[in-house]
C-alpha cells in the first residue's frame, strides 16, 4: 500500500507577501528643474514661471515623478510647489527627491492601504528577493503594519527564512 503524498506547505496557515507584486505600474520620470533656471543656477520667478507655462505637462500622463534639481542651485520651496499645480493634473505623483524617495513614497501608500486584518494570527513571511526596486523602507514600513496583528514575521524564502518576530503567548 502506497502512502500518500500530503503538500504540508499548500495546508500551511503561512503566509507570504511579495512587495514586487504589489509594486505599482506606470513610468517613473525625474524632472530636473535646473533646465529652468537662468544658467542652471538662478531662478528668475518671472522667467521660470513662462517656462512652466510653456512646458508640456501632458508628456507625464500617468507618470511618478520625482523633481530634483541637479545643481547646486538655491531653490525657495514655492517654485516644488508651482511645478506641482502644474503636473497634478497628469501625473500619479509628484515628490522632490530622487527615484529611492518617489518609490519610498510610492509604497508607504500601498502599505498603508493594505488590510492587516489579512494576516491576523498567522505567520508571515516578507519575501526577500525582487526584480522591481522595492525600497528597504518599504519592507521596514511592511513590518511595522503587521506587528499588531500577526502570529510571526519572517523574511526571506519559504525555503530559508530569517525570523524577525514572534508574538509572545
Amino acid at each position: 500500500m502506497q502512502k500518500e503524498i500530503i503538500n504540508r506547505v499548500a495546508k500551511s496557515p503561512l503566509v507570504t507577501i511579495d512587495l514586487e507584486e504589489l509594486y505599482p505600474e506606470g513610468v517613473r520620470t525625474v524632472i530636473d528643474i535646473s533646465n529652468w533656471l537662468y544658467e542652471g543656477l538662478i531662478l528668475r520667478e518671472k522667467d521660470f514661471r513662462e517656462s512652466l507655462s510653456n512646458h508640456d505637462w501632458s508628456a507625464y500622463q500617468d507618470h511618478y515623478v520625482a523633481l530634483t534639481c541637479k545643481t547646486e542651485a538655491i531653490i525657495p520651496s514655492w517654485a516644488y510647489l508651482l511645478i506641482t499645480t502644474k503636473a497634478a493634473p497628469f501625473v500619479k505623483k509628484v515628490v522632490v527627491g530622487n527615484l529611492e524617495l518617489l518609490e519610498t513614497s510610492i509604497f508607504q501608500e500601498v502599505i498603508a492601504n493594505l488590510n492587516e486584518n489579512e494576516y491576523k494570527d498567522k505567520p508571515v513571511i516578507i519575501k526577500g528577493c525582487s526584480d522591481k526596486p522595492i525600497p528597504d523602507t518599504a519592507q521596514v514600513q511592511l513590518v511595522e503594519k503587521l506587528l499588531p496583528t500577526a502570529r510571526t514575521i519572517m523574511f526571506g524564502e519559504a525555503c530559508s527564512t530569517v525570523p524577525l518576530y514572534k508574538r509572545k503567548k
